[in-house]
């Protein structure tokens, strides 16, 4: 189809009209999202729909399953004024599969073993993680669809994304590391942050450097010993999601008050964040989107593909080039989607090649968990330090369709590399940036994504009542910030071919935080209790394994002791009594041959294990 002739749309989807049903935990962020990009929902029965807001998952463990629809697969229609409509089929899983709501997508796709880990066992989220990545997956198809037909191609028919999927892709890089060639360089064994001091005050402790690391515990008086001993499972806590450290520690932490130890963390360089309650998060939280569109102020030339290269292509984004300077997951994970939706990913590199591409454990010896977001890229070396490299940086800048990058604040503007500086040598590009905070928080600590957890309340929100608040040590809003980092980087590509004009994009792990706590921060902020209750998404102990039943069905399978059972007779005498529920996987490899699944896990050239692609086109 031709493309559209540009117009004076504001936001991506000005104009443009959706339908959406099907289990609400997933449909009503797929609706508010398309709605802060400018959608309308469709008219019915010969009116148009006020755009109310959308529907919420029930508060109540019980609620997610037993509501109309819940667990039903839905669809998604988006469409108006120059594009034929964009379609999405998204649900839990394949319906025999047993995979019914949120709590048994986590537990079959090894979301509750990694998150279990610094406890010892596995564990639910507390906040309905898989249907908000999955949501934002059909998003994204959906955008990605529109920006095709906006390039001069067809619709690509339905696509279908499903809750499986995005658990699944979560998980990636500890899947990868679960197949790889080689051990793990550090135990995986319960244990770490957050901390408490001695006045009760629970803390996550950061820092990049093991001299500041050092420097903090010798501050306080920590045994010699004990700090050499617990670096090497703090600094592998982000691949190994667990971090034992030594118990002398947190003793250490307990007996210093908080003013005494964030004088210590200043001091040594490195930084302290006390977790904010969920509550206090309510009463601060601006209600922004999880990301911002800020296009040129002035029109350019159309110097993107034109569309009979879009046309002939497979993937809706072929044809495109993104150009990623990214280090480890967020803006590397937003490449990557980016990828497998058609784009050609060109990474940036420093002298030498990423350092990351040899973090242990590897697979024909790449990273295996290096190769989860980054096998199909081509690389780049390119030093940012020197004037001539950047100027070469620009060069591939101004062929490029896409400037993709998570360096730290203020880093692009100090190197001549901010939006401005490349708009002047390709004013039509999609400048994003993806980064911890977003600018947004004053006297905000390290965007990372412990901390930001901690800061905003999801060290409260993944946890029911009766644990003590402390932050999930799986990547939650790394992975979840490089999900929404592709959304936003698709809506600035269909905004660019709405207007003729660049487009700045910024997304941050503060969005990904604020997208997951969503529900739970409307909560609080009607002065409702905003944790899950005692024992909610707690899988139950069979004589082999475990299980993890259904929400709506957690009370009632809970009165069944089965700890004298298989795991296969537990499910048996669950499902005899009309309840549903599911095995906990808690060794990934197990996870290739798993017939729950809707689509197969394979390996890459490398030997390394690689998920299936989060969508399939019809």
């Amino acid at each position: 189809m031709a493309s559209p002739a540009p117009t004076q749309t504001v936001r991506p989807l000005d104009t443009l009209r959706f339908e959406t049903s099907g289990p609400p935990q997933i449909t009503s962020v797929v609706a508010e999202h398309l709605r802060l990009l400018g959608a309308a929902p469709a008219a019915r029965h010969g009116r148009e729909d006020r755009p109310a807001a959308p529907r919420r998952a029930r508060t109540a463990p019980t609620g997610p399953a037993s509501a109309p629809g819940a667990t039903a697969p839905g669809a998604t229609t988006l469409g108006g004024p120059g594009f034929g409509p964009a379609r999405a089929t998204t649900g839990w899983a394949d319906p025999a599969s047993g995979l019914v709501d949120e709590a048994t997508i986590q537990a079959a796709t090894g979301i509750m073993a990694v998150h279990g880990r610094r406890d010892g066992g596995p564990r639910g989220l507390a906040v309905d993680y898989a249907a908000t990545a999955t949501a934002v997956l059909t998003v994204q198809g959906l955008l990605a669809d529109l920006v095709g037909q906006a390039r001069g191609r067809t619709a690509t028919g339905p696509l279908a994304t499903s809750a499986d999927r995005a658990g699944l892709l979560a998980v990636s890089q500890y899947l990868a590391a679960a197949g790889a060639d080689e051990g793990e360089a550090a135990d995986i064994a319960p244990g770490g942050p957050p901390f408490t001091s001695a006045d009760g005050i629970l803390f996550e402790l950061e820092t990049l450097d093991p001299g500041a690391w050092a420097a903090f515990w010798k501050a306080l008086d920590a045994p010699a010993e004990a700090l050499r001993a617990g670096w090497r499972p703090f600094q592998f806590r982000y691949a190994t999601a667990c971090a034992p450290f030594p118990p002398a520690l947190h003793t250490t932490a307990g007996s210093h008050g908080w003013e005494r130890i964030r004088r210590a963390a200043a001091a040594s360089g490195a930084e302290v964040c006390a977790l904010r309650p969920l509550a206090r998060r309510a009463a601060e939280h601006d209600g922004a989107a999880p990301w911002s569109l800020t296009p040129a102020a002035t029109g350019a030339p159309a110097l993107w593909p034109g569309p009979a290269v879009a046309a002939a292509a497979g993937r809706p984004l072929a044809g495109l080039t993104v150009l990623e300077a990214g280090r480890r997951i967020q803006a590397p994970l937003a490449a990557h989607l980016l990828g497998l939706l058609g784009a050609e990913i060109i990474r940036i590199e420093p002298p030498g090649g990423d350092p990351l591409r040899g973090m242990p454990p590897a697979c024909s010896g790449i990273s295996a968990r290096w190769l989860a977001l980054n096998r199909g890229k081509k690389a780049v070396e390119i030093d940012i330090k020197s004037e001539s490299d950047r100027h070469r940086l620009r060069e591939l800048a101004a062929g490029a369709d896409v400037f993709l990058h998570n360096w730290a604040p203020g880093k692009a503007a100090a190197l001549g590399l901010d939006a401005d500086d490349l708009a002047r040598v390709h004013p039509a590009l999609v400048y994003a940036y993806t980064s911890g905070w977003a600018g947004r928080l004053d006297g905000a600590p390290m965007g990372t994504d412990f901390m930001v957890q901690a800061r905003t309340g999801v060290g409260e929100a993944v946890r029911p009542s009766d644990e003590l608040p402390a932050p999930s040590l799986m990547t939650l809003l790394d992975v979840l910030g490089g999900l929404l980092g592709a959304e936003a980087v698709l809506a600035g590509l269909l905004l660019r071919e709405r207007t003729g004009r660049g487009v700045r994009v910024d997304s941050s792990l503060l969005g990904a935080a604020d997208t997951l706590t969503g529900p739970v921060l409307r909560r609080a902020a009607r002065g409702a209790n905003p944790r899950r209750p005692a024992g909610f998404r707690r899988p139950l102990p069979t004589a082999d394994g475990w299980v993890a039943p259904a929400d709506a069905d957690a009370r009632a399978a809970a009165a069944h002791d089965l700890r004298g059972l298989t795991t296969a007779e537990a499910l048996t005498r669950l499902r005899e009594r009309g309840l549903s529920a599911t095995a906990v996987t808690t060794d990934l490899s197990a996870l290739h041959h798993d017939p729950r699944l809707t689509a197969p896990i394979g390996r890459d050239a490398y030997g390394a294990p690689a998920v299936p692609d989060p969508w399939s086109f019809a």
